[in-house]
């Protein structure tokens, strides 16, 4: 089961005035479940994102991109069931015949369409379904339905996520909302595997784009379930401009940095959830790495422990077999690392210090420590002032089953 994820209701979700939100059951890969999203966004929207780095990356986010680049965006449209990855020039024909269908549903030229899709990768898009399962989306359009949005998008994940937040900004209430899909195969280098926020602010377009990749790089490319980046990974944020203040033109004023707080805030937690939903995931870990000379060398840090199959099935059987993570930080790759001036700490423990063992540690501590569901991993370099964290999970034998069966 997830670890600790709060149970998402319907009125969690806030609507976000400018966007409608549509739902099929397209029959993509499996019948009577909810696998066609359609988001309407009204005119003068700004639309912002970040997509995978995986060279192979799916025909949607070729297309995404693209139309993103040149066009104010009018729609997206988002099928489970199928990644369209792998799948050559049909794939992109696919996407391009999905932007179209949907384009002539809203009134829009194709290029102001973004498509998305998430599923199996080298597989045939079923694209009848998906273009005759466009108007029954189209007709439940509503700016009440982010919580059935945030359960079409759900493939392996086994609980919806997502979350609002408001603040006030010159006076007016403004609202963030956000839902996001992703359990396996994460570990994005952008951002998650398909994450929608919105919000009603007004923001100068470009500054919406400087806003996502800070964004992203505070939260979706703090997590790891088991070290591959999807092929299909897309971050998507929009602003209507709906909430009736002056818009956000400078990236140094207070109200730019509040609004991006909030953003950071939503993405992390939406981050963190797909962390504690990772397959078969019984455990959170955060893995945070203090006082290295720069934030690169702490993310190697980081990275090595959190992406470790030894590190990650000992902390599923609650062994605390902690020369694993030592083993990582030497590996890392910091190759001038001194680890007689590191300190590793296991929650609140110290539990090695000047190369071994620290004296005062013991083993029934580490014990205590691993037995909780929610675990920091604590590493001090002692040769900066950088810092960073990464949030991880162990790794199950539920993972290699859901893996396993993933097809079937």
């Amino acid at each position: 089961m997830p670890v600790n994820i709060p149970t998402l209701l319907p009125e969690h979700l806030l609507p976000i005035p400018g966007i409608k939100l549509g739902i099929a059951e397209a029959g993509i890969k499996k019948r009577n479940r909810k696998d066609l999203l359609v988001i309407a966004l009204d005119g003068g929207t700004h639309v912002a994102g970040v997509f995978t780095q995986n060279r192979f990356c799916a025909a949607p986010v070729v297309v995404s991109k693209e139309n993103l680049a040149k066009s104010s965006i009018r729609g997206l449209v988002i099928n489970t069931g199928n990644a369209n990855a792998g799948t050559g020039s049909n794939g992109i024909q696919h996407a391009h015949a999905t932007c179209t269908a949907l384009a002539g549903l809203l009134d829009c030229a194709p290029q102001q369409i973004l498509p998305f899709s998430t599923g199996v990768i080298m597989e045939p898009l079923p694209i009848d379904a998906v273009i005759n399962g466009l108007p029954l989306a189209v007709a439940d359009l509503d700016e009440n339905n982010w919580y059935d949005a945030a359960q079409a998008i759900m493939t392996t994940d086994i609980v919806p996520k997502g979350i609002s937040r408001q603040i006030k900004l010159q006076d007016k209430t403004i609202t963030v909302t956000g839902i996001a899909k992703g359990s396996g195969m994460i570990r994005p280098n952008m951002a998650t595997m398909l994450g929608f926020i919105a919000t009603d602010a007004s923001i100068d377009q470009s500054l919406l784009q400087k806003m996502i990749h800070d964004v992203a790089d505070q939260s979706f490319n703090r997590i790891t379930v088991d070290g591959d980046t999807s092929t299909n990974d897309a971050l998507i944020l929009m602003a209507t401009g709906r909430a009736g203040h002056r818009e956000i033109c400078n990236s140094e004023s207070p109200e730019f940095f509040q609004l991006q707080e909030t953003v950071i805030e939503v993405a992390a937690e939406l981050a963190q959830m797909i962390v504690r939903d990772g397959e078969g995931a019984t455990k959170f870990i955060t893995v945070q790495v203090e006082s290295g000379r720069n934030v690169t060398e702490c993310k190697q840090v980081a990275y090595a422990i959190a992406h470790s199959p030894l590190i990650k099935t000992a902390f599923f059987a609650s062994d605390p077999n902690l020369g694993r993570i030592l083993a990582a930080i030497g590996y890392a790759g910091l190759k001038d690392l001194d680890v007689n001036q590191i300190q590793l700490y296991l929650g609140h423990v110290l539990v090695a210090e000047n190369g071994g063992r620290a004296s005062g540690y013991r083993e029934e501590q580490g014990q205590q420590v691993m037995n909780e569901s929610e675990i920091t991993v604590r590493v001090i370099l002692n040769r900066g002032s950088a810092s960073t964290c990464v949030w991880t999970c162990d790794l199950s034998y539920d993972y290699v089953k859901i893996n396993a069966d993933y097809r079937s």
